[in-house]
């Protein structure tokens, strides 16, 4: 039975550093642990929902490529591409998991759109203003903590659902 093992090295963030270089230091840290949550899970336990909701360890990888495809695809490079998943039109699509995507392949795309994010990133300013369709006009410093609130609060989510599904804990 092939379980997943994550492809990127964690990194602790820099602790004393220029702001744009501790954003996205942050900001892969963050990456890593997510996908160091799914180590030597196989695809029927990243499947598994051990929770009412639909949160699931795989959701949770594709949720996270959701999210930043909207921010720096959509929001800060202001493209019209689809969203991964359906996004807005199929509620909870990178939760429903039935397509059939492997754990493999949905964190080759997790890794693909956080490259992308880091060059687009690298092409703009913190103080550059968007604006976000419910939100309003953000900075890209406002952007870059957000996502590393978003993930950190989600990774949270992952320690418990890892601990659910084998009794694995991390610290």
């Amino acid at each position: 039975m092939d379980t997943f093992k994550s492809p990127l090295e964690y990194v602790d963030a820099p602790s004393v550093a220029p702001e744009r270089e501790a954003l996205a230091g942050w900001l892969d840290a963050q990456r890593a642990e997510l996908l160091a949550k799914l180590d030597g899970l196989t695809d029927e336990q990243a499947d598994r929902r051990v929770v009412p909701s639909l949160n699931t360890l795989h959701g949770l990888v594709r949720h996270l490529t959701k999210v930043e495809f909207v921010w720096f695809e959509t929001v800060i490079a202001g493209s019209d591409a689809p969203a991964p998943f359906g996004f807005p039109d199929r509620k909870d699509g990178d939760f429903l998991l039935d397509d059939g995507e492997s754990v493999e392949a949905d964190a080759a795309r997790f890794i693909a759109a956080c490259e992308r994010s880091r060059e687009i990133f690298s092409s703009v300013g913190l103080d550059e203003v968007r604006t976000h369709r419910r939100i309003g006009e953000v900075d890209v410093r406002w952007i870059m903590v957000h996502l590393i609130r978003e993930y950190a609060q989600h990774n949270g989510h992952a320690d418990i659902l890892r601990e659910l599904v084998d009794g694995t804990t991390q610290s």
